[in-house]
């Protein structure tokens, strides 16, 4: 079985590849696309992401001054708080899995709450290792095939055009998301000895989770 480290370099790559992507649109379609660096609008709320998207999370957060990281840590700890009020007896180590889908899936859209990882200047602090959810937003997921992942886009981009029909904005989602599976199948293996479908938390969630003892992690 490979290491974990292993895995999330593997992974990292390959969001790098998504990176690319949207790069791309940017050069084919950027008079149609307000996406640049300091834009934070979408960075608000609650977003759930996979545990891997949290490891890789955490690696980055791990890479920065304490100086940095204290001020963040106490936003993630009103955040706990608040999901703590909205579910007695949420704990460590702060998993989804073990509340239904209805109750984490759809939080609240009016929340604008910034994210703790956002900057004062509006740029991510973990750009690099942020998630997936992150590099994808904004655009629509369309692959190469036809086949739509997301139709949605943000509303500040495509004024005056419809992505749907921008063949520039297509790319290979579904060999994409096929690796994600998986790699992440490889990760949850490393971590619980069986791999696993889906295992999520929020980003606040991941910069306190306690990682040395998530292996005993009892998982519905």
């Amino acid at each position: 079985m490979r290491e974990v480290f292993a895995i999330l370099d593997d992974y990292q790559a390959l969001l790098e590849t998504e990176d690319a992507w949207f790069s791309r649109c940017l050069e084919t379609a950027g008079r149609h696309i307000q996406c640049r660096p300091g834009c934070s609008g979408c960075c608000r709320g609650l977003f759930d992401i996979s545990l891997m998207d949290a490891a890789l999370l955490r690696r980055g957060f791990e890479l920065l001054p304490e100086t940095v990281r204290t001020p963040v840590l106490a936003k993630a700890r009103v955040r706990l708080s608040e999901l703590q009020e909205r579910w007695p007896g949420f704990g460590p180590p702060y998993l989804l899995n073990h509340l239904p889908d209805e109750e984490w899936t759809e939080m609240p859209e009016e929340d604008a709450t910034p994210c703790p990882l956002l900057g004062a200047d509006g740029r991510c602090l973990v750009y690099a290792w942020r998630p997936m959810t992150c590099r994808l937003h904004g655009l629509p997921n369309i692959d190469l095939s036809g086949e739509s992942f997301s139709d949605e886009w943000c509303t500040l981009n495509f004024a005056a055009a419809d992505p749907l029909a921008l063949p520039e904005l297509r790319w290979s989602f579904r060999r994409a998301f096929a690796a994600e599976m998986q790699l992440f199948g490889e990760f949850t293996a490393s971590l619980f000895g069986a791999p696993r479908n889906e295992v999520d938390t929020f980003i606040p969630l991941a910069l306190l989770m306690d990682w040395e003892d998530l292996s005993a992690a009892a998982l519905p």
